[in-house]
């Protein structure tokens, strides 16, 4: 295993460089399905007013979960 050193303030960047892109592809699938809350997507796709949203359901639940994730790992530094 490679063990590479990193200050803070650039890991700090490197973690809202990709919570920003994350964002981004959140709001590029509601955006397409002309939405605004992501619960009231999910909740769409699951009960069938949204046939075709199965993937994006799924790929934004993905999204939302890589986010929190680096949100928490954003706190402990």
């Amino acid at each position: 295993m490679t063990t590479v050193k990193l200050e803070k303030s650039e890991v700090e960047e490197l973690i809202n460089y990709k919570l920003r892109n994350l964002h981004k592809e959140i709001q590029n699938i509601l955006d397409r399905w002309n939405e605004t809350s992501i619960d009231k997507f999910v909740e769409k796709a699951r009960n069938g007013t949204y046939g075709e949203a199965e993937n994006d359901a799924i790929d934004i639940r993905q999204l939302v979960l890589e986010q929190k994730k680096l949100q928490e790992l954003q706190e402990k530094l």
